[in-house]
This record gives C-alpha cells, sequence and structure tokens, in this order.
C-alpha cells in the first residue's frame, strides 16, 4: 500500500494547520493568529489503520501577498500538482476568486477533494453559503472545528476520498495463498545500513498478504538454493542490477522479473515501457537520455542510476551518448524534445499519481519511455522473459 498525499489548501488563518494537529490528534504543525505562519509546504504522516497510509501536506495560503507570497502560492500549486487528493478550508464563511481557482485546479487534475468549512465553533456555515456550494459543486460541506476532541468524522470523510487502486497491493493477480515467492536482495554499497530498501519491504509485504511463502537470499545464495532445496519457486523477483547472474541460475521454467518491473506495472505506464524501451536499438550518436529517480541518496560507485546504466547504455550502443538526471519531483528543466528517451526508476517513493503525472508531458510529446529494470533487462537480453510475467497474468 503506496502513501496517499493529502494536500490542504485554503486562504491564510482558515486554519489549515490546527486541522493537521486535529487529524493527528497531537501538536505538530505550527500554528498562530497570524496570517501567513505556514510558509512553504509541510509534510506529516499519518495512518487510517486498515485504509490508507497519509501524507499531509499543509500549505501556504492561497491569498498571500507580496513577492515572497507569489513564491510561496507557486509552492502550493506544486504540492496540488504532486498530491492524491485535497481538503479545501474556508472559514467564516467566505468563499470567493481564491477557493473557486483551487477547485478549478483540483478538476483539471481530477483530483477528488473535499470542502471544509473551519472554526464552525467561532462562525457557523450560514444555510444560504451551504446551499450554494453544494448545489455549484455537487458535494456536502463538511462544518469542523478543531476545538473538539473527536475527529472521527473528519477522517471518514477523509477515507471517502481513498481511491481503491491506491489500496492495491503489488502482487495482485499474479500470485496465489501457498504459492513459493523467491527474492534475491543484494547487499551492497547502495543498501541502506542494517535496513532492506523499501521495495523489498513491499514485496515481502504483499506476499504475506496473500498468504504466499516468501524465500530471501542474495544473488551468491541463488545457486546453492536450487542446488539443495527440492522447493521450487513460483516466481522469482530479484534486483535489476544481478539479472545477468540471476537469469543464468534460474531455470527457464520458472517465471523471473525484478522489483522494479513489478513497481512499473503497479504504478502504471507499463504498456509505454514496453513499447519504449527498445527504443535503445534507435539512439544515435549525442542523444540525450533524461533518469528520473523518486528520491534524493548519496551517490557511489555503485550508483545504478548515475553510475551503471549510462555505462551499460554507452557500451551496449557503442555510442557517446549524454545524461541528465534529476531526484525526487524537481523540475524538469530542459524541454522535453532535447531527449530521445527517458528512463524512470521504479518510483517507490513516489505514488502512483505523481509517477503518471511526471511522465503524461513526455508520451504526449512521442517521447520514448523506459523504467531502470526494463532498461537493464533489455541490455542484458533477458528483456521478454522478465516482462513475459506481466503480459499472462495468472500463467503460473
Amino acid at each position: 500500500m503506496e502513501k496517499m498525499h493529502l494536500v490542504i489548501t485554503g486562504r491564510r488563518n482558515t486554519g489549515k494547520s490546527s486541522l493537521i494537529n486535529f487529524i493527528l490528534q497531537q501538536n505538530k504543525a505550527v500554528v498562530s493568529p497570524i496570517a501567513g505562519t505556514t510558509t512553504d509546504p509541510v509534510k506529516k504522516s499519518y495512518e487510517i489503520p486498515g485504509t490508507a497510509s497519509l501524507i499531509l501536506i499543509d500549505t501556504a495560503g492561497i491569498d498571500d501577498e507580496g513577492s515572497l507570497g507569489k513564491l510561496r502560492i507557486e509552492k502550493t500549486f506544486e504540492a496540488i500538482g504532486q498530491a492524491d487528493a485535497a481538503l479545501l478550508v474556508i472559514s467564516n464563511n467566505c468563499f470567493g476568486v481564491f477557493e473557486e481557482e483551487l477547485i478549478q485546479q483540483f478538476k483539471s487534475l481530477r483530483l477528488p477533494y473535499l470542502i471544509l468549512h473551519n472554526k464552525s465553533d467561532l462562525s457557523p456555515l450560514t444555510p444560504d453559503l451551504k446551499k450554494q456550494l453544494e448545489e455549484k459543486y455537487s458535494k456536502q460541506i463538511i462544518e469542523t472545528s478543531t476545538f473538539g476532541d473527536k475527529n472521527t468524522c473528519l477522517i471518514k470523510a477523509i477515507s471517502s476520498l481513498i481511491q481503491p487502486a491506491a489500496s492495491s497491493s503489488l502482487l495482485d493477480q499474479f500470485i496465489r495463498p501457498g504459492q513459493v515467492i523467491l527474492l534475491v536482495t543484494p547487499i551492497d554499497s547502495e543498501a541502506p545500513t542494517g535496513r532492506m530498501i523499501l521495495p523489498q519491504v513491499q514485496m515481502l509485504r504483499a506476499i504475506l498478504d496473500h498468504h504466499s511463502i516468501g524465500i530471501v537470499v542474495q544473488p551468491e545464495e541463488v545457486g546453492t538454493f536450487f542446488a539443495n532445496s527440492t522447493l521450487q519457486p513460483d516466481l522469482v523477483i530479484t534486483d535489476s542490477q544481478v539479472f545477468g547472474k540471476v537469469a543464468s541460475l534460474v531455470p527457464e521454467s520458472i517465471p523471473l522479473t525484478s522489483f522494479s518491473i513489478v513497481l512499473a506495472h503497479h504504478k502504471g505506464n507499463f504498456e509505454k515501457y514496453l513499447a519504449g524501451t527498445p527504443k535503445i536499438e534507435k539512439l544515435n550518436e549525442g542523444d540525450r537520455i533524461l533518469l528520473l529517480e523518486s528520491c534524493s541518496h548519496h551517490v557511489s560507485c555503485e550508483d545504478i542510476g548515475r553510475v551503471k546504466l549510462p555505462a551499460l547504455l554507452r557500451k551496449y550502443t557503442g555510442k557517446q551518448l549524454e545524461f541528465d538526471f534529476i531526484a525526487g519531483l524537481d523540475k524538469i528543466e530542459r524541454p522535453l524534445t532535447d531527449y530521445a528517451l527517458i528512463i524512470q526508476c521504479g518510483g517507490c517513493m513516489i505514488t502512483s499519481r505523481q509517477l503518471r503525472n511526471r511522465l503524461q508531458p513526455a508520451i504526449e510529446a512521442g517521447i520514448p519511455v523506459s523504467n531502470y529494470g526494463m532498461t537493464l533487462a533489455y541490455l542484458t537480453g533477458i528483456f521478454e522473459r522478465t516482462t513475459a510475467p506481466f503480459n499472462y497474468p495468472r500463467a503460473f
């Protein structure tokens, strides 16, 4: 289950930060009667048991003023563009052009949203405004007050925004109870100290959710496992960086894929990746390639995106290629038309909506897109084998 980003918007002093504290039932966000206390988007984690993991995003007021205020508003709209759902917070029966602009943005991005009338203990929502808004936007206006001690009704309303796709499992439709899944997880300089990387943890959870059997080994133990065990996996999922070694050790009869390719299938754009990856064959001398990372991290000599992939692509094509790298959801500075190929990481640190929105302009411009795992599979010569399990669901 990926984290859903819920952006909280509205004018200054409508109680957005207090609302976050009310949801969390903790004093985490700084609140003040001074308008403009929140200057940049601030993120807080919250869990709705059995429903969703949320990232609550507090934003600057949409009515901020001055040159700095303009920059803060830009950050607010940037946060909206990266969200999965939104809350529009109003108070004192004040609704006008600022709120209309926000709702227009929600609609253009197809964001589910709620309208909350906050501070209702001080100034209740008038029947006339309630009727006007409900008729215009076909939504029930929710009255809130952060001076209560129960947030149950508000949490229930927020839960109504959760899309079923956001809570689906990584391995839905591909494994069944009792099946054996072998996970190959290298422990190298890129692995976090004392921990596993997020896709590996997510895959383990998905296996448990499906009541399947998970076995975890390092690449060095794959050969030993098949030599000594009578248990044959129904599926092998490996780190893409060791595709070559693992593919040579796993019998052809056993489906093989990677963490990155599973993520690509789960988060969308899979068909575009399938079509875009073979365009590697058409790369020309001097072509520029963009690699998109979903997180910021220390770069080492074993870095997949910034070191290994560029080296492998140059070697495979025999061409001198140019590479740009963008971390997180930072802005892409160059025109997309400068790129012959765009390669996205697995995207474990961003939501499906964020990933799709990030790649959609390139797809609309006709630029081939690929994924780290698919690119590595192609360069290793096992592209068809590692994508076959997704072309034929339930085949094993």
